[in-house]
Parts: C-alpha cells; sequence; structure tokens
C-alpha cells in the first residue's frame, strides 16, 4: 500500500503531524495511523479552549473495536477541532492530511516544531 508523507509537514514517534499556518497550526493522525487503526467511526476531542503540554492526550479516535488516545505533538492551546468529523468521522481515512485534520491549535512556542521528526525521520520510525 503506497502512504503519502508531505513534505511540508513534521511527525511524532505516535503518529501525529502538524502543518504551521502562520502562527496557529492543524495537527492530524499519519497515513500510515489511519492504515493500522482501520475504518474510524467516531472522533472525540473534549479539549478545546484547553492549554496542553506536548504528548498530553488531546482526544480519542475510535474504530470498530478499539478507542486510540491522540496526542498533542507540541504544548499549546486547542482552538478548534473539525466540525465536520462529528458527521463524516471518516474523513481521517481518506484525506488524513487534508479535509480529515482534528485540531487547530496554538504553539506556546512555535520552535518546539523543530523537536519533531521530518518525513524521511518518520518513515524510519514506521519501517522499524
Amino acid at each position: 500500500m503506497i502512504m503519502n508523507f508531505p513534505q511540508d509537514l513534521k511527525y511524532t514517534n505516535e503518529h501525529e503531524w502538524i502543518r504551521l499556518d502562520g502562527d496557529t497550526a492543524y495537527v492530524g493522525i499519519t497515513d500510515y495511523a489511519q492504515q493500522q487503526l482501520g475504518d474510524i467511526v467516531f472522533v472525540d476531542i473534549p479539549s478545546v479552549g484547553d492549554t496542553l503540554e506536548a504528548g498530553d492526550t488531546f482526544g480519542t479516535i475510535e474504530v470498530v473495536k478499539t478507542i486510540s488516545d491522540l496526542f498533542l505533538p507540541v504544548a499549546g492551546e486547542v482552538l478548534e477541532q473539525n466540525e465536520a468529523l462529528a458527521d463524516q468521522p471518516e474523513l481521517v481515512n481518506k484525506d488524513p492530511y487534508g479535509e480529515g485534520w482534528l485540531v487547530k491549535m496554538k504553539p506556546a512556542d512555535i520552535g518546539d516544531l523543530d523537536d519533531l521528526l521530518d518525513a524521511e525521520t518518520y518513515k524510519g520510525v514506521i519501517s522499524e
């Protein structure tokens, strides 16, 4: 199966991605993660308005047989969740780097993104 690894994103070992857009950032799960999970049936993001640390759980993704935690790639405030996922959680499967984004956040320190993985390093993590 061919997987997509956009070069303009940063990645975590827990299979989240982050894309900076001005002083805000979009966060989602990687193509690899959505393939491993299977058909996503529900996305729960209770943390809108919360200020969290890097690695904190900001929500969950539910598939038919399990629920997986979602971890924030960098410290900051969760500004909004992708409302489209309430009715169409499968967008995460269909377009994990586009319409399937999970939250928009304001990073506490944009420099923290430098500590995350680039696309090539992330490919190495999932091929181990």
